[in-house]
């Protein structure tokens, strides 16, 4: 049985119009191995299989062989096809392609601090690219996965931001090429909605949980899940004051399939969750899902008199336009993000990292979903 089954039910549960218009369709993904691509993945091959959707996806790849082994379950579905290539200069399949999402972004913040150019390249070029592939290939729905850093840095005062915040990265700084790039990719996006025919629907994406999760790069969530795992310490790198939240994925799946369907063209939406926590609560909430009490190690000080750091959505407008909301509270999120990496980790949990060597088995009470 699928370990995720649960989950994926959940997500066709609260996502039926969109089954009914994905039916018999052609689709095409690109970013279809990384953390929301495999969940859109998971959820599309669950449905088509569910409902007999009889619908077929076209998912772009660099390396057709290392989704065989990263998902072997996935690369085995007959509704989901691989065209290699990369995104910024892949060669165009054949046929009509109505439904797009566009989610191919490196995921690295190692790559936008140290190759700025290159992290600039991959989201303006491949964006260029998805989108005369759309144009050309009978596309009426596009979905780009965009980011909360297109508002740059968030005001202190500012508890969430909104969509109609007109701030944006510094672009003095070589680290904006990040969020520059995805301010790019939408306003491409909203010009070939206007001349090419197309709906671009824009998600503007913030923080996320769950399995699948990679551990081994420079989020905390997922370097708090493998210290914890590891037996801690857990080490928050910074002073724990910054405010964040983050949304469940099979929650996120359902945000990113109802946008595609129902969201209006050219209408950014703030996808993540409005519950805010300091970094050092999510610390300790992923030392509770790990069994045991466990030392939390901060590195810095706050500084006194300093306001801290935010980076919150306000999601009114998903709330009220397409009634999407936060079901899966984040305690939860992270024992089952936990319980996923331990089962996926059989019969030890060893992961690679810097500071502590590798995972020893789990203990206390993960250590039963470990079984």
């Amino acid at each position: 049985m699928n370990p995720l089954a649960n989950d994926l039910d959940h997500i066709v549960a609260h996502t039926p119009d969109v089954w009914q218009e994905l039916r018999g369709a052609r689709l095409f993904i690109t970013g279809g191995t990384g953390f929301f691509g495999t969940w859109l993945l998971e959820s599309f091959a669950w449905a088509n299989r569910k409902l007999a959707l009889g619908a077929e996806a076209l998912v772009l790849t660099r390396d057709p062989l290392a989704i065989a082994k990263k998902s072997p379950h996935l690369a085995a579905e007959s509704c989901i096809r691989f065209h290699q290539g990369d995104v910024r200069d892949f060669e165009f399949p054949a046929g009509e392609f109505p439904l797009v999402i566009h989610a191919a972004t490196p995921a690295s913040v190692r790559l936008n601090r140290e190759e700025p150019s290159q992290m600039l390249d991959i989201i303006v070029r491949g964006t260029q690219r998805v989108l005369q592939f759309a144009t050309r290939h009978g596309t009426r729905k596009l979905l780009l996965t965009s980011s909360g850093a297109v508002y740059g840095h968030q005001p202190a005062t500012m508890t969430h931001i909104p969509e109609e915040y007109l701030g944006g990265p510094d672009t003095a700084i070589s680290t904006s090429a990040y969020g520059e790039g995805k301010r790019l990719a939408e306003l491409l996006s909203a010009i070939a909605a206007r001349h090419g025919g197309l709906e671009a629907k824009i998600a503007r994406c913030f923080a996320f949980v769950g399995p699948h999760l990679p551990l081994d790069l420079e989020y905390a969530v997922g370097n708090f899940v493998r210290d914890g795992l590891n037996g801690g310490p857990i080490v928050v790198h910074g002073d724990g004051t910054p405010y964040r939240s983050y949304l469940y994925a099979a929650d996120l799946a359902i945000w990113l399939w109802t946008i595609l369907v129902r969201g209006a063209s050219c209408r950014p939406y703030n996808v993540g969750s409005d519950e805010d926590l300091q970094i050092g609560d999510l610390a300790r909430l992923v030392a509770q899902a790990c069994g045991e009490p466990m030392q939390i190690t901060t590195l810095k000080q706050p500084q006194q008199g300093r306001a801290p750091e935010r980076y919150v959505p306000r999601v009114t407008r998903a709330r009220e336009e397409l009634n999407l909301r936060v079901w899966t509270p984040l305690a939860e999120a992270i024992e089952k993000t936990v319980a996923h990496a331990c089962r996926e980790q059989r019969p030890a949990v060893r992961i690679d990292s810097p500071r502590e060597g590798r995972l020893a088995p789990p203990r206390g009470r993960e250590a039963k979903h470990h079984a």
